[in-house]
């Protein structure tokens, strides 16, 4: 057990250096400069679209204070209605406030402030993939999700953008484990509290809350079903209450009720025109199964196998299968709404998948899976790191659509 630990440690450790921020290995200023060498840098430098109107965000609540919230949702109505289509909504308010607050308490610049919060939320997720893993699937199963979380190419690329969807996994992933403490632990305010402020942070980060919440939902549809878990009533209303408190805090910081749903409405009626999302997040069902096989083929084979490998009494694979299968049926029927950064809260799940399918295949080679299990895993890691480089820093890629990924391994010229 404590040989476990010291590797359970030593994966974080080496998550947490590759998901630092590339701007502190700056060449003329970085305070890690002479460490910057074996840091992967991205490829992409530039100034992303969706960086940039992030960054004006934090630089409007800089020059106005938090105070003026109600402004800056009036003024996104106004910008909206005049623009043929779909700008970032100020209804992001979590990634926006920190931001905001770590440039504030900081002095750095807005982008770099919110660079520094993805980065650690990316370092967060690698950690609460590590405990979840580990109290619902047992150590060895909890080490190797903490391997393939720490090398996941998706979760160090968002760690080192001023994106939100690594923060939004975070809250998501966050949410699907303290879901399962209160299953398991049925009425214990250690956590139906943090459960509930879970679910008002993720409607306060992203508009995709309405998938995780509603694939949370079928999650306990699921429970109740295969009974794997005790739903009581207080577990009930932690999941009515804290959604609620999270819109009641969007509805006073966008000023009133009409104010916020207009936001929304704007944004899914300019999205549906945007240029950049008819190109390029339209396809079939499978599209994301499609854009995950290209990135990390070995992890989705794997996964997919642990399907015709679970059984019955397996209750943690059918949890998360559960919350994946129907996110994917929701995230996969949005018309030109299909990004594989919006996949980022499936990782953990389908590296705990992968880890049990492993598991269960060097289980039949007896005494050797002792080293065999780690060794697949290594072998995995290896593969997932190189993903990694292939996609991010030798082809520079910035957005994950599908066009782009198939140039990184030269399908498409």
């Amino acid at each position: 057990m404590k040989k476990s630990l010291y590797v359970v440690i030593l994966l974080i450790l080496i998550g947490l250096f590759v998901r630092l921020p590339p701007f502190l290995f700056a060449r003329d200023s970085g305070p890690l400069q002479s460490i910057g060498v074996i840091h992967p840098e991205p490829g992409f430098q530039n100034i992303g679209f969706d960086e940039a109107l992030y960054r004006s965000y934090v630089t409007s609540l800089d020059a106005t204070g938090l105070a003026s919230y109600p402004d800056l949702a009036e003024r996104y109505v106004a910008d909206q209605t005049r623009l043929p289509a779909a700008i970032l909504p100020p209804t992001r308010f979590l990634y926006i406030f920190l931001g905001y607050l770590w440039h504030s308490l900081t002095g750095q610049e807005a982008l770099q402030s919110l660079k520094v919060i993805s980065s650690i939320f990316s370092m967060l997720l690698l950690i609460v993939s590590t405990v979840f893993a580990i109290r619902a699937g047992g150590v060895r199963i909890g080490t190797a999700v903490c391997a393939l979380v720490a090398f996941a190419p998706t979760q160090v690329h968002m760690s080192q953008h001023a994106l939100v969807d690594g923060v939004f996994a975070f809250w998501a992933v966050t949410s699907l484990w303290l879901l399962w403490e209160n299953l398991q632990r049925p009425n214990d305010w250690r956590f139906l509290v943090p459960f509930g402020g879970c679910l008002a942070l993720l409607v306060l980060t992203k508009e995709n809350a309405f998938f995780a919440y509603m694939a949370l939902c079928a999650v306990l549809a699921v429970c109740f079903w295969q009974k794997y878990g005790q739903i009581t009533r207080m577990l009930l209303a932690t999941m009515i209450i804290g959604p609620l408190v999270g819109v009641l805090i969007l509805v006073s910081l966008c000023g009133s009720l009409g104010t916020t749903i207009h936001i929304y409405q704007l944004l899914v009626s300019k999205a549906s025109v945007l240029p950049y999302a008819i190109a390029t997040g339209d396809g079939p069902w499978h599209r994301y199964l499609i854009d995950l096989m290209i990135v990390s083929p070995i992890v989705l084979i794997l996964a997919l196998g642990a399907l015709f490998l679970i059984r019955p009494a397996d209750k943690v694979p059918i949890y998360l299968i559960t919350f994946v299968a129907a996110s994917y049926v929701l995230m996969a029927n949005v018309r030109y709404g299909m990004n594989l950064r919006y996949a980022n809260m499936w990782d953990m799940p389908l590296r705990f998948l992968s880890g049990f399918c492993l598991t269960n295949i060097s289980d039949r080679f007896g005494n050797a899976s002792r080293w065999l299990f780690p060794s697949m895993v290594a072998l995995l890691c290896l593969f997932e790191w190189n993903q990694y480089l292939v996609f991010f820093v030798h082809h520079n890629l910035y957005e994950l659509v599908t066009a782009g990924l198939l140039r990184a391994i030269q399908v498409l010229k």
